[in-house]
């Protein structure tokens, strides 16, 4: 048995509903469902009534539902402890980022705080989005930094965890430049002749936002996927090399785009083809609502006064439920 078969037991108890629950905790319906079931096989009972809509608790899942919140309290307050002891006193702040951002806007977002904050601690874990994601959901970070996209928005619940917005970030187009300093490869491309893409990996959440922007840009483009990977970083290494055109956060490409080596890969003819993301800060709530009923997530000193801060010098808001 494992504890997130319990937390995804408890969010389905607290929400009555399996396709509410497989998004807060950011899986596909599907595999929610398949969780729940391994749960009920290692219980030998049902533990879900699913002939009542909304979803209801079977007596012995009323049972199991106390005796989760009490196991998983338990499991919260012992790993507190455990982390205490091996922070042995420093006030780390630990940043749950995807690798992009991990490379790019958080070094210099770091500086930046060095000036109107203060040097601070800070423990970087770089991960996929989704994995960022799941630090934050399981309390294994104090912030999550992520991008937003209204096409591509996560399903937090607003009563739960807040966010403030650190900045915006431009996606477009790029090409390594040929020795007149124009695009090698530029679009749209032909339809007999497609242009050499490199693409993020499929599920990767700047590849899902670029994917919308191809849809809705009024143009055919002719691409011809020639390469994939789930870093930006990646595909600037093989734009720069010359293997295709790459949709790429322009603060990972300052540099070469001053020193032109990369240049947009937008035919003049055409209208411009970006897409404008937010940078976000997540966290959960102090005192919000809690599946676990634990009162909240208790912030390190530094990580509360580092909040605070954002809060009055960036634009704060409510997560939309």
């Amino acid at each position: 048995m494992e504890t997130k078969w319990l937390e995804d037991f408890v969010s389905l108890a607290e929400t009555r509903s399996f396709s509410r629950s497989a998004q807060l905790r950011h899986v596909t319906q599907p595999a929610f469902s398949r969780r729940i079931q391994s749960l009920e096989a290692w219980a030998g009972t049902d533990l879900v009534d699913r002939s009542s809509y909304p979803t209801r608790l079977t007596p012995a899942g009323e049972t199991l539902y106390d005796q989760s919140l009490e196991m998983l309290q338990s499991l919260q307050t012992t790993r507190a402890m455990l982390r205490g002891h091996s922070s042995a006193g420093q006030d780390f702040i630990e940043f749950a980022v995807p690798h992009t951002l991990a490379f790019t806007f958080f070094p210099a977002w770091v500086s930046s705080l060095r000036d109107s904050f203060g040097p601070i601690k800070s423990r970087l874990i770089a991960l996929n989005v989704h994995d960022a994601v799941m630090r934050l959901v399981e309390g294994s970070c104090d912030l999550l930094i992520a991008y937003h996209h209204q096409s591509q928005p996560f399903q937090f619940d607003s009563e739960r965890y807040e966010m403030v917005s650190l900045g915006e970030e431009i996606v477009a187009p790029y090409s390594r430049a040929d020795v007149n300093g124009l695009a090698q490869f530029q679009l749209p491309g032909r339809q007999d002749h497609p242009l050499p893409y490199l693409g993020y990996a499929p599920g990767a959440y700047l590849g899902l936002v670029v994917d919308t922007l191809l849809k809705d840009a009024g143009t055919a483009m002719h691409l011809d996927r020639v390469y994939e990977t789930d870093m930006a970083e990646g595909l600037k290494a093989m734009a720069l090399e010359g293997h295709g055109i790459a949709f790429l956060p322009q603060s990972a490409i300052r540099k070469e785009i001053k020193a032109k080596k990369l240049v947009s890969a937008v035919s003049p003819l055409m209208p411009p083809l970006q897409v404008k993301l937010e940078i976000r800060a997540y966290r959960e709530r102090p005192h919000g609502k809690e599946g676990l009923r634990s009162g909240g997530k208790t912030h390190k000193s530094a990580a509360q006064a580092l909040w605070e801060h954002l809060l009055n010098g960036k634009s704060a808001g409510t997560i939309p439920g």
